[in-house]
């Protein structure tokens, strides 16, 4: 399996076990978000995206830096905002937890670095999470 596969599916398998709020639906698989039953919320959409690498060390190794998307969905009456606020937090805490992306090697650093509100007509609330795995490898390992 890929490191890209496997930074993704550790980063699912983390939120799954976030326990304030408990999100309902965490997956890599595309839904239709105005398809969810009240029931299926908050819901997380993480989407693997753009990568740039660079060779250093001689050519020998090589450092990548992908990016992911988290986009996290709220929905009820009231306190939205709130709800997007906490959602946001919990899901930087529970990333935070192990910014080696469940390896222990030390050279891959993992963090969040943008966080936008997307526009929704209430009741339903989104927010997109930009979050970034630097690592190091050495060229033919992956």
């Amino acid at each position: 399996m890929s490191l890209r596969n496997d930074f993704a599916d550790d980063i699912v398998t983390t939120l799954k076990q976030m326990i304030d709020p408990r999100p309902i639906l965490v997956t890599r698989e595309p839904f239709d978000v105005e398809k969810l039953a009240m029931t299926q919320f908050p819901a997380i959409l993480i989407n693997s995206g753009n990568e740039i690498r660079e060779d250093y060390d001689m050519g020998i190794f090589r450092s990548g830096t992908i990016t992911y998307t988290i986009r996290g969905f709220v929905r009820g009456g009231n306190e939205l905002d709130r709800q997007k606020n906490d959602l946001i937090e919990a899901i930087e805490e529970a990333l935070d937890a192990d910014r080696t992306r469940g390896t222990n090697n030390k050279s891959i650093l993992s963090q969040v670095t943008e966080i936008a509100v997307i526009d929704r007509i209430p009741p339903l609330a989104e927010v997109e999470i930009t979050y970034e795995v630097r690592y190091r490898y050495r060229k033919g390992a992956n």
